[in-house]
């Protein structure tokens, strides 16, 4: 059945949809972070202009009225953000190295393709050439700032034709994946695709891990592993 995204238009199958808030949960940043990287936003200049920062990128899905919605492919790109961001490199560095990657990449969300993990270092170098921040950093250490930020997010992400296809979101373990292409990207068990709420809530509700798994013919260990992969986003 395909999922209904607004009055008049359907979600396409393969493609994921997450809202802006369910995207921060998964991505543990606030929702303005989203907003502002999918949406754009302005901001005054030292002299008091008004400045308008466009979006990083146009998401896979169009927006509900003002709210930003994103398919699967975005919410890996934002994962991408979010890794460079906690090491400290900069927003206008990303932007830099997101045309960079683009053009080299030909693809519009190239930080999840094949491409990027294995060329990323030098599409980052490229990047900070033709921005002139190469000058103005320690290229040594962000090299290897930079190549360790990719091999660690790749390491729980399997890739397919190209495109990253699956996110293991639960330490990498295989037993809780996020797939476009099963229950619009929903974090699911990966063996018998039940969202990993479902079985939450239905512990919640039977008291019991055993009975759950009895009841979803599954192995206790992965109604274990959804409850605590819950539990970690609502701590989030």
């Amino acid at each position: 059945m395909l999922k209904r995204l607004h009055q008049d238009e359907i979600v396409p199958l393969g493609i994921g949809y997450y809202s802006a808030p369910e995207a921060a949960r998964l991505l543990k940043t606030p929702a303005r972070n989203i907003n502002r990287w999918l949406g754009g936003y302005s901001y005054r200049d030292p002299i008091g202009q008004k400045v308008e920062m466009p979006p990083l990128w146009t998401p896979q899905l169009p927006k509900l009225g003002d709210l930003i919605e994103l398919g699967f492919r975005d919410l890996i790109e934002l994962r991408f953000i979010l890794a460079f961001q906690k090491e400290k490199i900069g927003l206008q560095t990303i932007r830099k190295c997101l045309e960079a990657a683009r053009a080299l990449v030909n693809d519009d969300r190239p930080f999840s393709t094949r491409r990027f993990q294995t060329d990323g270092k030098s599409i980052f170098l490229e990047s900070l050439r033709e921005s002139g921040a190469s000058e103005l950093v320690d290229l040594k250490n962000q090299q290897l700032v930079f190549r360790q930020v990719v091999e660690r997010t790749f390491r729980d992400l399997d890739i397919e034709d190209g495109a990253v296809s699956q996110w293991r979101p639960f330490n990498g373990k295989t037993s809780i994946v996020l797939d476009p292409t099963r229950a619009f990207g929903q974090p699911i068990a990966a063996d018998h695709g039940v969202p990993t709420i479902t079985l939450a809530q239905a512990v919640h509700a039977e008291k019991s891990v055993e009975r759950v798994a009895s009841l979803f013919e599954m192995p206790q260990a992965v109604v274990h592993d959804a409850v605590n992969f819950e539990r970690m986003l609502m701590a989030a």
